[in-house]
């Protein structure tokens, strides 16, 4: 506990030294000298109460001087705040994600299953972010717009099913709408832009090889680095095209490590659930969350307390003659 204005302590005194000067400025000698038991008989009921009464204006007083000093104690608490960040989470929903090679707690786990509880748990944490959420198969679409609702974000992500887009893996279409949903920014000038989003990344994750024909996942990535957008990459699965290129549903490492470095981020290889926790982690880093900044100190008064203390006992003070009358 501190004080927000500890001088005010100083006030402590001023009572007792007004009575200091107060009898300092009596005469010397009054013109009648009355011996004071002449009196007794005829003083207030309450003056017989003088000890307790300069006890209760004492308490008064001292509760009064504290109230003013502002007590008051520290509590930590993490406020989340406008980290000016963008991320959106493109993944892949095709029907390779459905195959049973993660294992969790000696369980064999899908790959969309694995992708769920890593992906929902690091969009959670990243409070102060807007997120977003693109889904690609034969077609891509945005499952959920960027927004500073992580929690809505986490949820759309749990509830991802293969099959609603399609089973094909088109990668370059789920990059390139997740790069024109940001560069858009939600219709906002390029001025406003630059104020709110400072910072804006793809994540990418796939465990196939592009299907959709059209244009190159780099040449969508190149597009994304200059409108400043950094891509980073995920190729999840066991098999990939380099050490098996016969492999059914095998991940195009090289492709998406060329996205990577095309869009100016990271690539990454996934082949175990504990890979993906990894990922995550490093992404946390990469893209530095903002929940880990210094918990902010808030003050909580409590000069109320010592106030409350202070008028009870002035109330008494006050009662104290109509009390000596009825003793």
């Amino acid at each position: 506990m501190s004080l927000a204005f500890p001088l005010v302590l100083l006030l402590l005194p001023l009572p007792w030294l007004v009575g200091r000067v107060l009898a300092a400025r009596a005469p010397a000698m009054a013109s009648l000298a009355v011996d004071a038991t002449a009196f007794a008989a005829a003083a207030p009921s309450g003056l017989r109460h003088d000890p307790v009464a300069a006890l209760l204006r004492a308490g008064a007083w001292i509760a009064l001087v504290v109230a003013l000093a502002g007590p008051r104690v520290a509590t930590p608490v993490s406020l989340p705040t406008a980290s000016g960040r963008e991320i959106i989470l493109a993944l892949d929903l095709s029907g390779s994600m459905a195959k049973t090679d993660f294992v969790l707690d000696g369980r064999p786990l899908s790959r969309l299953d694995a992708v769920k509880a890593v992906a929902a748990r690091f969009i959670a944490g990243r409070q102060g972010d807007r997120i977003g959420l693109v889904v690609f198969g034969d077609r891509a679409y945005v499952a959920q717009p960027p927004t500073f609702d992580v929690a809505s974000t986490a949820r759309a992500v749990e509830t991802l099913q293969i099959g609603i887009s399609g089973l094909s893996t088109a990668i370059s279409e789920g990059l390139g709408l997740a790069v024109r949903r940001l560069s858009r920014s939600d219709g906002r000038s390029k001025e406003a832009r630059s104020k709110e989003a400072r910072s804006q990344a793809v994540i990418l994750l796939s465990d196939g090889i592009d299907t959709s024909g059209k244009v190159q996942a780099s040449d969508a990535a190149q597009l994304a680095a200059r409108h400043g957008i950094r891509v980073h990459t995920i190729a999840l699965g066991p098999e990939d095209l380099e050490s098996q290129p016969d492999a059914s549903d095998a991940v195009d490492v090289a492709g998406l490590r060329a996205t990577a470095a095309a869009g100016g981020g990271a690539s990454f290889r996934v082949r175990t659930l504990d890979d993906l926790v990894d990922v995550a982690a490093t992404l946390d880093r990469l893209e530095p969350n903002p929940m880990r900044r210094p918990p902010t100190l808030y003050w909580r008064s409590l000069w109320m307390w010592p106030a409350a203390a202070a008028l009870v006992l002035a109330a008494l003070l006050a009662l104290l003659p109509a009390m000596g009358r009825r003793s």
